[in-house]
């Protein structure tokens, strides 16, 4: 029955001053609206730049590098072991880029519980022959099918089809800029040359984009088998064992397990894209200084509104405490008063936030160096809610919980006798 009497009072007060709770109101909301749309757009936008990476990065990659011998030759003789031996203009060892027992080492993987798929990968560095024109550029002969599942890669070409590297001999998926720079049309032949002096004619089959410009001017696709047959190898020469894994977050770890296991170099996306990473942190934590700043300013904007109406309901909370309230139960009547404002205004913060997320989400995206994108990238993540409406609902509090204890300790006699 008491509660009931004070959220009577409380709704008197606020009825009384409707155009200031109304103001304060309107500032949660828009505070919960720019919060949870800031939110949503830049983590799409993360997401979208990722994405790139991501999508097109395997977690793990094992290949082996050209390196010059950790031992010389002077260090194997017994009688210089307690020399120190300095050798200059060290060569790389002579060695092969391919993976020693790659297909036992890709079905050791494809049985790991932690590995949700292997794609193997020969990289054939060319040169595209264009008249007397030579421009240069790598060709990474791929397991289609792994990946199209693993890294999308259908989802990059543009135009053609993807499984015409596999059922086409001889076929390549050149990259848009570098079909542009050629001005190879689908259907037509060109002809590429090895490092070693190959020279082979490929089909265009279709056209990559990446959306990384750099990259689609010198990168193209074929099949493994084509590319195996460029080199002069047999159908067992891998360069490259893609992995991704079920946990991202374990590829430093695994990574290091790989290289020792299976003798090879290893390194994890982490490693290899660390400066990407950090700037999606930075743009994350921006959002979210901007989106707390706003309900903060909200906050005193409650908290100045809130001492006004104390400051003007002073004879109103002495009659209050002369009838019989405690300072408690005036506490109570303008923390729920603060309350109030930060449930209603918040609630409305949220549907709003969601409705213009929504509108962005809708707007056409159209830009030649991502041609996967049709609209402005938005995550709809519950959590960007959640965090809304406990702060919404805590910044009203603690502004209202001051004046509420300002006007707790407000004594009747006092107030009475100065009229």
């Amino acid at each position: 029955m008491r509660l009931k009497l004070l959220a009577n009072i409380s709704r008197s007060l606020l009825l009384a001053r409707w155009k200031q709770t109304l103001v304060a109101a309107i500032g949660v909301t828009f505070s919960i609206t720019m919060f949870i749309t800031l939110l949503s757009f830049m983590s799409g936008l993360n997401d979208l730049l990722d994405g790139l990476i991501i999508n097109r990065t395997p977690h793990i990659r094992l290949y082996n590098e050209i390196l010059p011998a950790q031992k010389q030759a002077v260090d194997l003789v017994p009688s210089f072991h307690h020399y120190y031996n300095f050798v200059r203009s060290v060569k790389p060892k002579n060695d092969l880029l391919q993976i020693r027992n790659s297909e036992a080492i890709v079905n050791s993987l494809a049985k790991d519980s932690r590995v949700l798929g292997v794609a193997p990968k020969v990289t054939v560095p060319v040169f595209y022959n264009i008249g007397n024109i030579d421009l240069t550029g790598i060709i990474n002969g791929i397991d289609v099918e792994a990946e199209a599942r693993l890294f999308l890669f259908k989802d990059y070409v543009t135009e053609g089809n993807y499984i015409d590297l596999k059922n086409i001999p001889n076929s390549i998926i050149l990259g848009k800029s570098a079909a542009e720079k050629m001005l190879a049309n689908i259907g037509d032949m060109i002809q590429v040359t090895t490092a070693k002096g190959n020279p082979i004619q490929l089909k265009v089959v279709g056209y990559f984009q990446s959306g990384l410009q750099e990259i689609d001017k010198v990168q193209s696709y074929c099949s493994i088998n084509t590319a195996q047959k460029m080199l002069g190898e047999s159908n067992t020469y891998i360069t490259d064992i893609q992995v991704k894994l079920k946990n991202i977050l374990q590829a430093p770890q695994l990574s290091n397990e790989y290289a020792h296991l299976y003798d090879t170099e290893a390194v994890d996306i982490q490693t290899a894209n660390s400066q990407f990473e950090t700037g999606s942190k930075v743009r994350s934590l921006i959002s979210y200084a901007v989106g707390i700043t706003l309900l903060v300013v909200a906050g005193f904007g409650i908290y100045n509104i809130l001492n006004m109406m104390i400051y003007e309901k002073m004879d109103s909370i002495a009659i209050l405490k002369a009838t019989g309230f405690s300072g408690l139960d005036v506490q109570r009547i303008f923390i729920g008063i603060a309350l109030f404002i930060g449930i209603f205004g918040g609630l409305l913060g949220l549907l709003f936030g969601f409705g213009l997320s929504a509108f962005i989400d809708q707007i056409p995206f159209n830009t030649a160096a991502l041609p996967t994108i049709k609209t402005y990238p938005i995550n709809y993540n519950p959590s960007y809610y959640i965090i809304g409406t406990v702060f919404s609902i805590l910044t009203t509090y603690l502004a209202g919980y001051f004046p509420a204890r300002k006007a707790s300790k407000v004594d009747p006699v006092v107030i009475i006798r100065g009229k």
